[in-house]
């Protein structure tokens, strides 16, 4: 069975949902598919993750954030978030992911997903960016011991472990183990520490100074074996005993749906979509993009609270396109 829409939304995370809601006050049909769970971007992230953002600035569709925190938790955010589906009813269909997108040139897309197909006339890209690591391409990288995700820091009590990386996650994974019991090493390409967290920061470089976190600058890991790593440092290739590498080196949004679709892709390594910032709309008639998906490479660049307004601007012009 086909379902005919006026509007099918790829991504159920925050930005996904804010589409949503703002297709409901339009009176619009719509459908947000989502490939995991509500918000699997955010179930993902570790277990004792906080956020840069004050709870006012996550929340979509005026809902109000509550939290007891100055900053709100991954708990508290999936929290909020069921609870906002839950308010708005919004229609979302979960563990279902898209396996084809077809249409170009007609006034209607066709949708395919792992559990049906849809007809849309509008088609809005709300992916995000977790879900494909930046990988190191180094000898060993394949073993199990090598993680790219990281949940709970118990995990790793009584355990050596490097962590790959100078930004926040690093810094989180590198604090949060050793104070579980577990001997960190932190391999760093660059000269000094990244963007990490102003209340985290002073932590760790305590920590290096101190010696409790040994931390390799201007170094990259070249490679893993079961039982030890080597360590490319200014001072020539040392080789050290581990037991898991948490290889906190970033993730990149899956292009294969833009590319599908036939959204321009910038063809330097950046990989821009090409988008009208004043509609979101593609270069494709009725594709649009909102959240994070649209900086390409650069996923600093969108965050939440910066591109909640990205749903705002697309059923604005979906529905003066109508009138």
């Amino acid at each position: 069975m086909t379902t005919e829409l006026d509007i099918l939304i790829v991504g159920g995370g925050p930005i996904g949902l804010a589409c949503g809601i703002e297709a409901q006050k339009a009176g619009l049909r719509y459908v947000i598919i989502e490939k995991g769970c509500l918000v699997n971007s955010l179930f993902n992230y570790p277990l004792n993750m906080t956020f840069f953002s004050t709870a006012d600035r996550l929340e979509i569709g005026g809902h109000p954030f509550p939290s007891i925190h100055a900053k709100p938790n991954r708990s508290e955010a999936l929290e909020y978030y069921r609870r906002v589906a839950d308010a708005r009813e919004l229609h979302i269909r979960l563990f279902e992911e898209v396996t084809a997108i077809s249409g170009k040139g007609e006034e209607v897309y066709t949708i395919r997903t792992s559990k049906a197909e849809y007809r849309a006339r509008h088609l809005v890209i709300a992916t995000g960016f977790y879900d494909l690591p930046n990988l190191l391409n180094i000898k060993g990288e394949e073993l199990p011991k090598v993680k790219h995700y990281y949940f709970d820091p118990h995990f790793y009590y009584k355990q050596k472990v490097v962590v790959i990386g100078a930004n926040n996650s690093s810094a989180d994974v590198a604090l949060e183990t050793w104070r579980k019991g577990a001997e960190v090493t932190m391999v760093i390409r660059e000269a000094e520490l990244g963007r990490i967290k102003y209340w985290t920061k002073p932590d760790l470089e305590n920590r290096i100074a101190e010696g409790s976190i040994k931390a390799y600058f201007h170094s990259n890991l070249t490679e893993i074996r079961e039982q030890e790593v080597d360590i490319q440092t200014p001072e020539g290739i040392i080789t050290i005993a581990n037991d898991y590498v948490m290889a906190m080196t970033g993730y990149k949004p899956d292009f294969s749906l833009l590319k599908q679709a036939g959204v321009t892709l910038s063809d330097d390594q950046k990989l821009y979509p090409t988008y009208n910032p004043d509609t979101m709309e593609t270069n494709l008639p009725r594709v649009y993009l909102a959240g994070v998906v649209c900086g390409g490479m650069d996923t600093h660049v969108w965050f939440i609270e910066n591109s909640r307004e990205h749903a705002v601007k697309i059923m604005q012009h979906i529905t003066a396109v109508a009138q």
